[in-house]
């Protein structure tokens, strides 16, 4: 549903999301990893198509990003509706909204934020935080990821074994959604960064762009074209022995 310029990505009937395996053990490839090459001048970042630990192997933090998008506007709201279709939650509870922000939307939303900011905040505060709205603003598109609180309430009165379990899973699948879409922006030739400006915001943006009460504010997720590349080009990691163990094994 487009409203004003803006998606509203609620759980419709399409389905195109699909996972194909290839023969032998090779990995699962994504029909959501294939790049049309002919829609972006931008540095391709990975393969026609890559499996999804290649894919998630390459998901970096991008700050410097253009008003340009590698791939269609349709193209994005299908990623959105993909992933909120086929991400999990805990008791299929459903509970990830998500408004699709894109060019002077956009825009307006970082100006709304910038005005909210200036506000509440001291001058000596709001303009430190002011040093990183100019690079956000410069983007192509945002994504508001929400939590709908009252269908959440409902799980809890439907499962009260586990009514305090369910703010907790609430947050896990809303990061999980972030993931996967995170994921596929990249795949696409897309640069992302993930900030939380909320709760100050949150009203701002709810009556700027029609958001329902029920829906909270969880993060916001900026893209757009790359400019130069990732704020952290190689990674560093933590030991895995550190952070894994495996029992049973053959």
């Amino acid at each position: 549903m487009s409203v004003n310029g803006y998606i509203r990505t609620l759980p419709s009937q399409l389905q195109r999301f699909s996972a194909l395996q290839t023969a032998g053990k090779r990995p699962i490839q994504f029909d959501l990893f294939h790049i049309p090459r002919n829609l972006s001048s931008a540095p391709v970042r990975m393969a026609a198509t890559k499996s999804f630990f290649e894919a998630a192997k390459d998901r970096r933090t991008y700050y410097a990003l253009s008003h340009e998008s590698t791939i269609p506007d349709s193209k994005i709201q299908e990623i959105v509706k993909d992933a909120i279709l086929n991400t999990p939650s805990a008791f299929n509870s459903q509970t990830t909204r998500a408004v699709v922000l894109l060019g002077e939307e956009h825009t307006k939303a970082w100006d709304l934020i910038v005005e909210v900011y200036k506000q509440q905040l001291p001058e000596e505060k709001f303009n430190q935080a002011n040093k990183r709205f100019p690079g956000f603003k410069a983007a192509y598109g945002t994504i508001l990821f929400y939590e709908d609180s009252t269908t959440m309430r409902q799980f809890q009165e439907k499962f009260k074994t586990y009514q305090d379990k369910f703010p907790g899973w609430s947050e896990q699948t809303n990061g999980m959604h972030q993931f996967v879409i995170w994921t596929a922006l990249e795949a696409e030739g897309l640069g992302v960064n993930l900030q939380h400006y909320n709760p100050l915001i949150d009203v701002r943006l709810a009556t700027e762009f029609k958001v329902p009460t029920e829906w909270e504010l969880k993060a916001q997720m900026v893209f757009g074209k790359p400019t130069s590349g990732p704020a952290v080009p190689n990674k560093e990691f933590k030991p895995i022995e550190e952070r894994l163990k495996v029992y049973g094994a053959k």
